[in-house]
């Protein structure tokens, strides 16, 4: 199945120059949505996966199906101010200024085995600051899953030292 037939390019959103890659539409065809996630999960089975993180928003949706299909846990990683209980966090740099992402101080446990799940990768700036955080807490990043890579973003390059699985390329 060709899922990036699925995707909807959103031209100038959300400023000029920019192409927002929608995966909205995707997610409302079962069929695609299910060959997404046993595609993205695929290389992972088998491998003692024992929690799933995944960066807000969209990522949730992919990164919960993944976790239920692994038969691991889910992790969630928020903005600051978020998650309930007392957290870690991991600034990182933006184009003008910064942001960070948080997750539960108690969430991973040193040596656990960690899949990093974000819908779109692009210049990689979460999910290393994503990753930072797992690595702080003592679990160990065995692998990263991606919907959408944005190539041209060169995201992978920040990443190089983690092996990436992704469905749809740009």
């Amino acid at each position: 199945m060709d899922l990036a037939q699925y995707i909807r390019d959103i031209p100038d959103w959300p400023k000029p120059g920019v192409i927002f890659r929608d995966i909205t539409t995707l997610l409302k065809v079962p069929e695609a949505f299910r060959e997404a996630v046993d595609r993205l999960a695929e290389p992972f089975i088998g491998k003692g996966i024992d929690l799933v993180v995944s960066v807000e928003a969209r990522g949730f949706i992919f990164g919960g199906a993944l976790a239920y299909k692994l038969g691991a846990g889910f992790v969630p990683a928020r903005k600051p101010g978020k998650l309930p209980a007392e957290t870690v966090r991991q600034e990182y740099a933006l184009e003008y200024g910064t942001d960070a992402v948080e997750i539960h101080k108690d969430a991973i446990k040193p040596g656990q085995k960690v899949l990093l799940f974000d819908d779109v990768l692009a210049t990689g700036g979460t999910l290393e600051a994503t990753a930072k955080l797992v690595e702080r807490l003592g679990g160990e990043v065995v692998g990263i899953a991606l919907l959408i890579d944005l190539t041209y973003l060169k995201g992978r390059e920040r990443l190089s030292k983690y092996p990436i699985h992704a469905l749809i390329y740009y």
